[in-house]
């Protein structure tokens, strides 16, 4: 075990996407993960029924815990909920660490999971702490204002959320149609494009979490950012393709389809 995750997000009940996606994402890939819990969701494949939000104050303690005892290599955050809710999770990550952020706005169902309120907020207090920032397209529209319909729009998307702070944007383009799907990593150093053939499935449940902590699993053990995309977006396609089929609408992953030993 190699690679310490603290992640800061909400519960799933059903297990496949938030801190339980988070967890089975980072101990397959063989890191250690921790936790700090956002918030309560009653929820299942067909949609999100009911959230109870942890009160910002015992975010904070839970985050301190960690990092005051067992420490993180990178922390990984998800759903915040609130405006209030990212100050105090921004006050207590400070600006030297390694951090991944999954800027969750809306469940893969539909049900909106950040305060429309909280988004400036998440703009200027979150994306400046970024070390990356894993948008999907309609994330990515939230945040910059603009529409995107295509790789060109990508691109350009990327661009306005690299200038508001992160070190790096890893724009997912599954929304967009087509028969492939690329994901567009920009850094100051230049773009990566990361393509993969689209799988005709509804088990895409829990991507974008499980995407972001294959990530920060790959920081946590000092693989370089190309390397860590590279295994996560390698991860996330076997995890779809194997997805056992569960529940009658967006089904989970398989996060067990990747052992230990291929990480190495």
């Amino acid at each position: 075990m190699q690679g310490r995750v603290l992640v800061v997000a909400g519960s799933d009940s059903g297990g496949g996407a938030g801190v339980q996606a988070d967890i089975k994402t980072i101990t397959a890939l063989g890191g250690y993960a921790a936790t700090a819990i956002t918030a309560l969701t009653a929820q299942d494949t067909r949609g999100v029924y009911g959230i109870m939000a942890v009160p910002a104050a015992f975010v904070r303690a839970q985050m301190r815990a960690v990092l005051d005892d067992i420490g993180a290599d990178v922390v990984k955050t998800g759903m915040l909920g609130d405006a209030a809710l990212i100050d105090e999770v921004c006050d207590v990550l400070g600006a030297d660490r390694c951090v991944v952020v999954d800027p969750v706005m809306v469940a893969t169902s539909g049900a909106r999971l950040l305060d429309p309120a909280a988004v400036d907020t998440l703009r200027r207090r979150l994306l400046p702490l970024a070390t990356v920032l894993t948008p999907n397209v309609p994330e990515a529209e939230a945040l910059t204002g603009m529409s995107i319909a295509n790789e060109a729009g990508m691109a350009e998307a990327a661009r306005m959320l690299l200038a508001m702070g992160p070190k790096a944007v890893l724009l997912k383009g599954g929304h967009l149609d087509g028969e492939s799907c690329a994901d567009l990593l920009l850094t100051a150093e230049g773009t990566e494009i990361f393509r993969a053939p689209r799988i005709a499935t509804r088990n895409t449940h829990g991507t974008g979490c499980t995407l972001a902590s294959a990530i920060a699993a790959g920081l946590a053990q000092k693989m370089d950012l190309i390397a860590a995309v590279t295994r996560a977006h390698a991860y996330v396609q076997s995890a779809i393709a194997s997805a056992p089929g569960y529940g009658g609408g967006y089904g989970p992953l398989d996060h067990a389809t990747w052992a230990v030993s291929r990480s190495a």
